[in-house]
């Protein structure tokens, strides 16, 4: 529906702090989801793990019945014990946390979730392709040392079928990179620090997703623009 729309598929992160976070962000979490749902983000993603991020299975819920998109919910799920904590319409699992990815990625789908399946480099690509996940993440960031390179997404994307969904994550942080990542395959984009803006406490939830989601619009405007300037002159 998003590109339907002329906008960029972007799932938004309700995420209140994280380990590189440069502060906290005390808002309500449901109105920071609706904030980012009229900046115009196509599905809105949750971090429920309270240690390191401040999420909570509550705050979910409480999202999940107030907006009219999908939600992803994000933690570190290991088993299928950890997948009942709370209902949502998709469940990230972590190729690199996981024994037995083809079981979970099972057991999430009869329990109605959809699987997003993340991936750090081409290994992992194979064993989320083996456990049959048909919609895959990109984690640009290194879970080790925390750093981001967006090279990761490009390395991995051309070895992607065409018939699996492929969602850039981490490090996406103006409409340029938008642009870059959609240009090397992604078919959408999830951003969590560039709209919370941490550092920035009151920073404009909305427009942060807004100016993500109108990237490629954007760009074209600018385009025609210059064209039109151009042949008047």
């Amino acid at each position: 529906r998003a590109e339907a729309d002329g906008r960029v598929p972007v799932i938004a992160e309700v995420k209140p702090t994280s380990p590189t976070a440069e502060g906290t962000r005390a808002d309500d979490p449901v109105e920071l989801a609706e904030a980012m749902v009229e900046g115009g983000a196509a599905a809105i993603s949750v971090l429920t793990e309270p240690t390191h991020f401040g999420g909570s299975p509550e705050a979910l819920t409480r999202i999940r019945a107030a907006v009219n998109v999908p939600v992803l919910r994000k933690d570190f799920v290991l088993d299928e014990d950890g997948m009942d904590v709370v209902e949502a319409d998709l469940l990230l699992l972590i190729v690199r946390f996981i024994d037995d990815l083809e079981g979970l990625v099972a057991a999430a789908r009869e329990r109605g979730f959809q699987p997003l399946v993340e991936v750090h480099d081409r290994a992992e690509l194979e064993t989320a392709l083996e456990a049959g996940a048909e919609i895959i993440g990109v984690n640009n960031r290194d879970l080790a040392k925390l750093e981001v390179d967006l090279e990761t997404f490009e390395s991995v994307a051309p070895h992607v079928p065409d018939d699996v969904t492929l969602i850039d994550e981490s490090g996406v942080s103006s409409p340029a990179d938008v642009r870059r990542m959609r240009e090397a395959g992604a078919d959408a984009l999830l951003v969590g620090s560039a709209i919370m803006d941490h550092g920035a406490g009151d920073s404009d939830v909305t427009e942060n997703t807004r100016r993500l989601t109108r990237a490629e619009s954007a760009e074209t405007t600018a385009s025609t623009d210059s064209r039109t300037e151009t042949d008047q002159t």
